[in-house]
């Protein structure tokens, strides 16, 4: 009688020589021989699959194995799992996956998910369901961020995002509403954490275009270069070269124009590889407000991003409150434009006339609006020396960044 069931191992060896001596006597197709050796060859695969299972490789054997077979190296990574160092990182195993570079690797090397999701996961989970059709869809479509149809934008919330986001590796929530530990929030109004979500995306994904050519080291950035950038303020191009001098250390420089309900200043962000990001909206069109962020952001940069800290957000108009990290990134862009031992000694600190302003500036090679601007947030009174803050002196030195608006 044939057997209609493998149940241990000596069944198992009983009917692979079965299947060896059928083969080798060749039966015809139809045959009872021939029926028993496709019925017998199915049960010894049915046995193999449960008694020994073919374990998945291991994440990093994954993408090692298609780094082989695409005839890619370490670098080529990059763009998936970060900086040089930690992809090495990765693939010594002393540093886990993170959804984010899960997504990445699946979507750009087609590694399969079950495969990459037997890493241990140290990104926080998403925490809240995605609402698609909260992202600003109709005002990122005005800006040219994506391009389609009003009609069709509720029913393509999810694939416009998702195409949005490639690439930078795909949708991965960057604000408030999903990974709070990975940025600090400087708000005094409620932000809409889809507009900000996608701002941050978009700044991520404009830092793509163009590499530093300096890798940006933080003590290189020591006092006299922020005094340094603050100078350039008395230029008549001087955001512009600023904006120069900011990527010649090796940290991207981008100004893009504020979502609605977002109420952001700039925001200092590490973009896909660990490079840092200064990135400014100008939705105060004043020099005083452009110096002031800008320095604000680049001691951000220099203090206070890290592995954990991805983004410090900022609305300027709120007081730094209890964050450490917001008080002194004040403090140092405070002490580069107007340092408060030469400010307290001038006319300036009691008189506060425009006089005593430019008087100051010229001392300090600073333009009048950043001492201006220092007099006004002393005084706490924003309505005096207006003419001297310069509005709209900004965003036409940025022309690029406002197209379209």
């Amino acid at each position: 009688m044939r057997p209609k069931t493998i149940r241990n191992d000596t069944d198992y060896r009983h009917s692979l020589a079965e299947i060896e001596r059928l083969m080798v006597s060749n039966p015809m197709i139809g045959s009872e021989d021939a029926d028993h050796l496709d019925v017998l060859s199915l049960l010894v695969e049915e046995y193999e699959k449960s008694a020994y299972p073919i374990e998945l490789p291991t994440p990093i054997e994954a993408i090692k194995f298609r780094m082989e077979q695409a005839g890619l190296e370490q670098r080529d990574l990059i763009p998936f799992i970060g900086s040089r160092s930690r992809v090495s990182e990765v693939l010594n195993g002393k540093r886990a996956l993170t959804l984010t570079m899960m997504r990445a690797l699946h979507s750009g090397l087609g590694i399969p998910a079950a495969v990459l999701l037997g890493e241990e996961v140290t990104e926080v989970e998403v925490t809240a369901e995605v609402d698609w059709k909260r992202f600003p869809l109709r005002e990122m479509a005005a800006f040219g961020w994506i391009d389609a149809p009003k009609r069709i934008m509720a029913k393509h919330a999810k694939s416009l995002m998702e195409d949005f986001a490639a690439p930078i590796g795909g949708f991965a929530p960057a604000s408030s509403m999903f990974l709070r530990r990975t940025r600090t929030l400087r708000s005094g109004r409620q932000m809409d954490p889809y507009a900000l979500d996608a701002w941050c995306m978009r700044v991520r994904i404009r830092a793509l275009d163009h590499q530093p050519s300096t890798k940006f080291c933080a003590a290189d950035v020591n006092e006299e270069v922020f005094r340094e950038i603050a100078q350039l303020s008395a230029s008549p191009d001087g955001p512009v070269r600023a904006a120069e001098r900011i990527r010649s250390l090796g940290i991207h420089f981008i100004v893009e124009r504020h979502l609605p309900k977002t109420h952001l200043d700039g925001a200092a962000l590490l973009a896909l590889d660990d490079t840092p990001i200064i990135a400014l909206t100008l939705r105060h069109d004043r020099l005083d407000a452009f110096w002031f962020c800008l320095l604000h952001e680049l001691a951000h940069v220099v203090l206070h991003l890290s592995g954990d800290t991805r983004a410090c957000i900022d609305d300027m108009d709120a007081p730094s409150g209890a964050s450490e990290s917001e008080r002194e990134a004040d403090r140092k862009a405070r002490e580069a434009l107007v340092p408060s031992k030469v400010f307290r000694k001038s006319r300036a600190y009691s008189v506060r006339s425009v006089a005593a302003a430019v008087e100051l500036a010229s001392t300090l090679n600073v333009h009048p609006a950043v001492v201006a601007g220092r007099i006004r947030y002393e005084a706490s009174d924003y309505r005096i020396l207006s003419q001297l803050v310069s509005n709209g002196e900004v965003k036409r030195l940025f022309p690029d960044a406002f197209e379209g608006k």
